[in-house]
């Protein structure tokens, strides 16, 4: 690996300048910010910047969705790409019928693992196999991206004034590029039955935490907590940043992440929850299903808790269902959202709520979005 290149519309502000600063030093690499001049889709950023992107003449390059968890085995797509070296590579895993149909699907032929056929969200069954945003191209994949700009130019020039034309450096990689060369012999996918999950949710970031935890047990048993004479009682997969003061008396898992400087007072119960940098839990709070914000105090007592939206765990290829947070104008239960720097104080309950940043409440609340 040469080199990583994030890319996005967003203006860069200075936590994701200091991500990247912290990003370099931990994996020596040059890792860079490119921003778009306005929102280009899925494959509209990789054509703009296509010069930055093949400067030092690379081999390939991986092309990730931001939005997804994975293993990512590169190493297993990079040997399948150098034994049959074909213009786009695909990572693809299974899915059950009604699920498919909320990802881009893929018919392949199963002796070349060739994509024959590929449609996105398609409204009836098409099949199980779906596209994980996780890619791997050569160079010259860039050229039916150039292609489908020139398309996009031209039609643009046939529009009138309406403003519904969407600019030519607009590309969807699943749409324009991947449904249009399906059966050309330029796609191929490669199958994996490893962990992974879209994150579109708050509800998919802790299940997402939890597939990571799981997979350190493999890849780095180190970083997991283990359960010592005089420490706090670990249940299952824990994470604990070393800097973090956790009190001896606190009972902390299954499936919990805590982050730098984390406050965790005596009596404290996590469950399947991410604590977030800075944070104080006070003594004997309870924190089930739910995300603590940067900064928050939870006060003594108090219950913080959500509702969990699981996979079935009864079918091995089930995953996430990224359902809105509302129904008929209410919110529906869910994990529980502290943002940043929330007060929460003693023998309060906050259930299946979500909490907007620098909020100091004063009684309780349950299915509420408090602002």
């Amino acid at each position: 690996m040469q080199e990583i290149l994030l890319i996005g519309f967003y203006q860069p502000d200075e936590p994701l300048t200091r991500f990247l600063e912290a990003a370099q030093q931990d994996f020596h690499l040059p890792i860079r910010y490119l921003q778009e001049f306005a929102p280009l889709g899925t494959g509209g950023g990789l054509y703009h910047f296509r010069d930055q992107i093949l400067a030092g003449g690379p081999e390939a390059f991986f092309v990730l969705n931001a939005d997804v968890c994975s293993n990512f085995p590169l190493s297993a797509m990079l040997d399948a790409h150098r034994h049959q070296p074909h213009p786009f590579l695909l990572l693809g895993t299974t899915a059950n019928r009604t699920q498919s149909l909320n990802y881009g699907c893929i018919v392949e032929n199963p002796q070349t693992h060739e994509v024959l056929h590929y449609v996105e969200k398609p409204s009836t069954f098409v099949s199980d196999i779906i596209n994980c945003g996780i890619y791997l191209f050569s160079p010259e994949a860039l050229k039916p991206l150039g292609d489908v700009f020139q398309r996009n130019q031209q039609d643009g020039q046939l529009e009138d004034c309406s403003g519904l034309w969407p600019g030519a450096g607009t590309i969807r990689l699943e749409q324009d590029v991947f449904s249009a060369l399906a059966g050309q012999g330029q796609i191929y996918v490669h199958l994996t039955d490893g962990i992974w999950s879209q994150i579109k949710s708050a509800g998919s970031a802790l299940y997402a935490s939890r597939l990571y935890l799981s997979q350190y047990q493999i890849t780095h048993p180190e970083r997991l907590a283990k359960h010592t004479p005089g420490g706090p009682r670990i249940r299952g997969n824990v994470y604990i940043h070393p800097t973090a003061k956790v009190a001896p008396s606190a009972v902390l898992g299954p499936n919990v992440s805590i982050g730098e400087g984390v406050t965790v007072g005596e009596g404290v119960r996590l469950r399947e929850s991410i604590v977030l940098h800075g944070a104080t839990l006070q003594e004997h709070t309870c924190v089930l299903h739910s995300i603590v914000g940067w900064g928050s105090t939870v006060g003594r007592w108090a219950r913080v808790e959500g509702t969990p939206n699981d996979p079935n765990p009864n079918d091995p290829r089930a995953h996430m269902d990224s359902e809105s947070l509302f129904k008929d104008g209410k919110l529906l239960p869910a994990i529980t959202i502290l943002g940043c720097r929330v007060r929460i104080p003693a023998e309060v309950l906050i259930l299946n709520s979500i909490v907007l940043p620098h909020k100091e409440l004063s009684r309780s609340f349950t299915n509420q979005i408090i602002l």
